[in-house]
C-alpha cells in the first residue's frame, strides 16, 4: 500500500475515555475554565488534533497557523469544543486498535511531548511547536495500525510499536514509516509548517536539504521515552544514545537525562493533570 493510499483509508483516531468525560464535565460548564482545558485537550493526541485542524480550518483567515492548545482554545467557542469532544471516537476496547496498546501509547505520548518541550527551551526552539509536535509525532502508527491491519501485524512480529528500530522496519516493509503519515496528517490539517517538518524529518532531522533542529528535539524526546518504555539499562541508554543528533543540537547524554521533566512513577489515567 502506498502512502497516497493509506491516507485515503478512513480512520477514527481514539481518545482516552477519562479524558473525553473530563472534557465534557468541564464544557458542561457556563464559563469553563481555560487552563483545565488546555490540560486535558494537551494530553490526548487526537483531540489535539481535531482541536489544531478545527483552529487552522481557512474560514478563520488568520494572519499564522496555530500551533499550540491554549491559542486554538481562544479562538473556538464553547459550542464547537463540545461537539468536538462529544463526536471523539473512545478507545475504550483492548483491542480498539490492534497491535497497540493505547494505555501505552497515550503515555508515550505525552511523555514525549514534555520531554520535547523541556528540550526545546534548552537549544532556543518554540517550545510550544515543540510539545505539538512531541504529543502528534506518532499518531501515523495508529493511522498504519487502523488503515492496514494485516501489514502492521506483520510488522510488529518483527519489532514492536515502539521498538527503537520501528521506523526502519516499516520503511522497508512498506516504502514509508509512521513519521511520514504523522507529517502528511498535519499537513493535511494545516498545522504550521515547522510542525510539519518536524514529523518529516524526526527520523533522520540533519538529512533533509535544510537544518531542521525541531525534528532533532523530537527525535531525541521520543529516544528518550522510547527507553524508559523499554526500560533501559544505564549502558543500553548510554549505546542507543544518538549522538550525532544530540551533538548537532549541543546536547550530550547527560543533558537530555537531566531534562526529564517527568514523574515517571505516575500512574497512565493521572497523567491528564500533569502536562
Amino acid at each position: 500500500m502506498e502512502l497516497t493510499a493509506l491516507l485515503g483509508q478512513p480512520v477514527a483516531l481514539p481518545s482516552l475515555p477519562r479524558t473525553v468525560a473530563l472534557l465534557m464535565n468541564e464544557l458542561a460548564h457556563p464559563e469553563p475554565n481555560l487552563r483545565r482545558l488546555n490540560l486535558l485537550f494537551g494530553s490526548d493526541p487526537a483531540l489535539a488534533a481535531r482541536l489544531l485542524e478545527l483552529a487552522n480550518a481557512p474560514a478563520h483567515q488568520l494572519p499564522r497557523q496555530v500551533a499550540g492548545i491554549s491559542e486554538a482554545l481562544a479562538l473556538l467557542g464553547s459550542g464547537v469544543l463540545r461537539t468536538l469532544v462529544s463526536t471523539a471516537t473512545l478507545g475504550t476496547a483492548a483491542r480498539s486498535v490492534p497491535g497497540i496498546n493505547l494505555q501505552q501509547f497515550w503515555r508515550y505520548s505525552l511523555h514525549t511531548a514534555k520531554l520535547a518541550r523541556s528540550l526545546a527551551g534548552v537549544v532556543f526552539q518554540h517550545p510550544t511547536a515543540a510539545y505539538t509536535a512531541g504529543l502528534l509525532h506518532c499518531l501515523g502508527e495508529l493511522v498504519i495500525h487502523l488503515a492496514s491491519p494485516e501489514k502492521a501485524q506483520s510488522i510488529n512480529t518483527l519489532v514492536s510499536p515502539l521498538d527503537m528500530r520501528r521506523g526502519k522496519v516499516e520503511q522497508r516493509i512498506l516504502g514509508f514509516s509512521y513519521t511520514h503519515v504523522s507529517a502528511a496528517l498535519a499537513q493535511r490539517w494545516l498545522l504550521p509548517q515547522v510542525v510539519v517538518d518536524a514529523l518529516q524529518y524526526q527520523a533522520a532531522p540533519f538529512e533533509n536539504t535544510a537544518y531542521e533542529p525541531l525534528a532533532g528535539v523530537i527525535h531525541l524526546a521520543a529516544w528518550r521515552v522510547r527507553a524508559r518504555e523499554a526500560q533501559y539499562s544505564e549502558r543500553e541508554l548510554a549505546v542507543s544514545f544518538p549522538g550525532e543528533i544530540g551533538l548537532v543540537l549541543g546536547l550530550d547524554i547527560d543533558m537530555v537525562l537531566q531534562q526529564d521533566p517527568i514523574d515517571w512513577t505516575v500512574r497512565p489515567e493521572a497523567a491528564d493533570y500533569l502536562v
